[in-house]
């Protein structure tokens, strides 16, 4: 087999990316040997961390496309690209273990400001590594990705449980302020109310007052009409009271008639 994409152009894509990504990872452990600083290097690890996720991601895809070309593809093919994808995992465990050999460095020089240097600690994980085997390196390289990727799913899912109560609150807080745009409305329709209602109250006296002048004048009339009736009741023949059409006695009417004729 001279390239995958004479296989598959599928595989043959995979295989370049998984390949541009080995090698940014090794340029990146060769940069990271001459970086001195803590705050760089703790950057470093975080963007090489990157490229691995990416680069098991595709690995992942690699090893699904295989599977589903194993129908396909003789059993010397399959075995082919069986142990390419092995060489594929082992090469990025490889990576994962000089990541976390780089982590363990770091801890162990910040605790040897405080407790001092702990003697044989690196030694001890490069003998750990050196005794397993390739199958418990992949299993363990495969369980620090694992656990990488429940803390990338942990965070994504503090984010979104923040965005919502921001979301919430800001909701709240927009529904507090039209509330509160109702009440200033409101209240300035009451004075206005209160302003035309005082207004009217004002005219109400006023006409309530005219009113009762002219009631009082109209009272005075009335009592000095029957102070004029009840006079000429009682003195028929004064003179000097003035005759009011219609109460004059009518026996006396006719007998002024018949002196006249």
């Amino acid at each position: 087999m001279s390239s995958l994409s004479s296989i598959s152009e599928t595989l043959g894509e995979l295989d370049g990316q998984i390949s541009d990504i080995f090698r940014a990872l090794s340029n990146g452990f060769q940069k990271l040997e001459k970086i001195k600083e803590a705050s760089r290097r703790t950057r470093q690890l975080e963007e090489l961390t990157d490229k691995m996720r990416d680069c098991k991601r595709l690995i992942k895809e690699f090893d699904q496309e295989v599977k589903d070309m194993e129908t396909v593809n003789d059993a010397n093919t399959n075995r082919i690209l069986n142990e390419k994808k092995q060489s594929m995992v082992k090469e990025l465990n490889s990576y994962v273990n000089m990541k976390k050999q780089y982590v363990n460095n770091l801890e162990n020089k910040r605790a040897d400001l405080f407790e001092g240097p702990s003697e044989g600690a690196g030694e001890q994980n490069v003998l750990l590594a050196s005794s397993m085997t390739n199958q418990q390196l992949v299993d363990h390289g495969n369980q620090m990705m694992d656990e990488t990727d429940q803390a990338i799913e942990r965070g994504k899912k503090i984010v979104q449980e923040t965005i919502g109560v921001g979301t919430e609150t800001a909701a709240a807080l927009k529904a507090q302020t039209d509330q509160m745009s109702r009440i200033v409305n409101e209240l300035d329709s009451i004075h206005f109310s209160l302003k035309k209602a005082s207004k009217l109250v004002k005219e109400i006296g006023r006409q309530v007052a005219t009113d009762r002048c002219i009631m009082a004048l109209l009272f005075l009339i009335v009592m000095g009409v029957i102070a004029i009736i009840i006079v000429k009741l009682v003195h028929p023949n004064n003179k000097d009271i003035r005759d009011i059409p219609g109460l004059a006695p009518p026996a006396q009417t006719r007998k002024l008639l018949s002196y006249a004729n």
